[in-house]
């Protein structure tokens, strides 16, 4: 039973043997040139490779920039599979490598190894002839002549492009035409008037002091810009009312330019209060009492509703905005 064992274990170690020994045999590698002999600077094309079964993997040689010293590479081509027509279950793998050299003489292409399992190959080492360009020295160094210059007209231009000339003139025709349509079209469209009815200043005084009161700017100790709005649209109103520059001017100027206007005593005092206690808060950081405060806009909605204009302009009346 011991020798049955040891025979049949023999046996299994040759078969495999036999099996690795010809699966290498049926792995071979090759390298070869287009080109053999090439000029100074000028390419040839390298090309590897492997003839192996199709449930191998096989390893390239590892190649970036150079082969050797005096041998560049230039590009490195897409690698190809291509199936043996006489036998399915081998294929060939091949890349390619563009290469040069600008060292004349004969330059040596090493082998190549391969890499199956654990098994290397290697491919035979080629020969690269790199010749000089022949100089004659005989002649004197002279000037590369000047390309020969080719008359071109404006007809042969035409010639050559005549579908965008006639392209751009139906796209200039077509936006010509409707150019003109929009025009026409407009032309022709009625004109609509709206009408926007006037605004008495005393109407737009009183809606903005409504508006500052709900603010409650001095109750929040914005008491500065609360003077600044009440006297903002006090002047404004000045403006639309009496026609002075009181925006512009200062409350001396103001009262001197009102001084001729139809206001009584009473409605100038309360005037006088409210740009008076303004200009103490603005330029010398007064601090009014609340009584102060709130009587400043009592006497704002007071004097525009004193002095407003009696004789207002109908509502029919209005400025009309062509559109």
């Amino acid at each position: 039973m011991k020798q049955y064992f040891n025979f049949s274990w023999c046996l299994i170690l040759c078969l495999a043997c036999f099996t690795y020994k010809s699966n290498a045999q049926d792995i071979k590698v090759e390298a070869k040139l287009d080109k053999s002999t090439i000029v100074l600077g000028d390419q040839t094309i390298l090309r590897l490779s492997a003839q192996l079964p199709i449930n191998e993997k096989i390893s390239f040689p590892a190649l970036a920039d150079t082969i050797s010293s005096k041998i560049q590479i230039v590009e490195v081509g897409k690698t190809d599979t291509i199936a043996d027509k006489t036998n399915p279950k081998v294929i060939t793998i091949s890349r390619q490598y563009t290469i040069t050299s600008f060292d004349a003489g004969l330059q040596a292409i090493p082998a190549f190894l391969f890499q199956v399992n654990a098994q290397s190959f290697k491919t035979d080492p080629l020969p690269l002839q790199v010749t000089a360009v022949a100089v004659d020295t005989t002649k004197a160094i002279y000037d590369i002549k000047q390309p020969l210059a080719v008359k071109y007209s404006f007809l042969d231009w035409l010639r050559d492009h005549w579908q965008w000339v006639v392209l751009s003139f139906l796209i200039i025709l077509l936006t010509a035409g409707v150019i003109y349509y929009l025009w026409q079209k407009r032309k022709n469209k009625p004109v609509k008037v709206e009408i926007k009815p006037l605004v008495p200043a005393d109407v737009t005084a009183l809606n903005k002091l409504a508006v500052l009161r709900d603010k409650k700017l001095w109750q929040q100790d914005e008491v500065k810009q609360y003077h600044i709005e009440l006297t903002d649209i006090l002047r404004e109103y000045l403006e639309k009312r009496y026609h002075v520059k009181a925006l512009e001017q200062t409350s001396e100027e103001i009262f001197a330019g009102l001084r001729h206007m139809e206001i009584t005593d009473q409605n100038r005092g309360k005037l006088r209060q409210i740009l008076m206690l303004a200009d103490l808060v603005k330029f010398a950081k007064g601090i009014p009492l609340n009584a102060e405060n709130e009587q400043s806009i009592e006497n704002a909605i007071s004097f525009v509703t004193n002095t407003k204009e009696i004789n207002q302009l109908p509502d029919n009346k209005a400025q009309n905005e062509t559109v």
